[in-house]
């Protein structure tokens, strides 16, 4: 199996460390990489896009014609996740932020999103959340988007005050929080199953 972590910004070494011990955990033969190569997302398994900023990592991989590839795959039914920025750009709907800033979304997710919902960098945080078909997970939020609503097609998986921090919507994961930055492995073990 082969693991597409985009590399524009964000915690792309971190995602693909705990990718490849998810992999590893899982007996699955595969690798999980960083790349910002068309052709080698196009030929990947499963994608997943970190978090940084939106705006910039919409540029870029608009720019690089990488979304394109990660939109098809969504449709070939390949796994997708979205880790806080990269959860902003799978969704259809977005804020006044998101407008202001002229982020275009992946508009693959039948969500509505929220940038900067639980404040600035300092006020990040890590609390411990429910994720249904995980159990208890120590969630890191850093200057975190929240989904304000979702269509019905697309399944809670944990909510946080009155705002939900993780969906699925058959392929594709959307989480406003960072998994790649603890040592638990469950929710990339979760992904790569889809």
């Amino acid at each position: 199996m082969k693991v597409a972590v985009i590399a524009v910004q964000g915690d792309v070494e971190e995602h693909v460390d705990i990718a490849n011990k998810a992999l590893e955990n899982l007996g699955i033969k595969g690798k999980a990489f960083a790349t910002i190569k068309k052709e080698e997302v196009r030929k990947a398994d499963a994608i997943i896009l970190p978090g940084g900023e939106s705006t910039t990592i919409s540029k870029l991989i608009f720019k690089e014609n990488i979304a394109e590839e990660i939109k098809k795959s969504a449709n070939e039914g390949k796994p997708i996740m979205g880790t806080c920025a990269g959860g902003i750009l799978l969704a259809k709907h977005g804020d006044e932020q998101i407008a202001k800033t002229k982020t275009k979304l992946l508009g693959l997710m039948d969500i509505w999103i929220k940038r900067n919902a639980f404040g600035r960098q300092r006020e990040s945080f890590q609390i411990k959340l429910n994720i249904k078909k995980i159990g208890e997970f120590e969630a890191v939020f850093i200057r975190a988007p929240a989904i304000l609503k979702v269509e019905n097609n697309v399944e809670i998986l944990a909510k946080l005050d009155n705002y939900i921090v993780a969906c699925q919507q058959d392929n594709l994961l959307a989480l406003a929080f960072h998994p790649e930055l603890t040592n638990d492995t469950r929710i990339h073990e979760y992904f790569l199953e889809m």
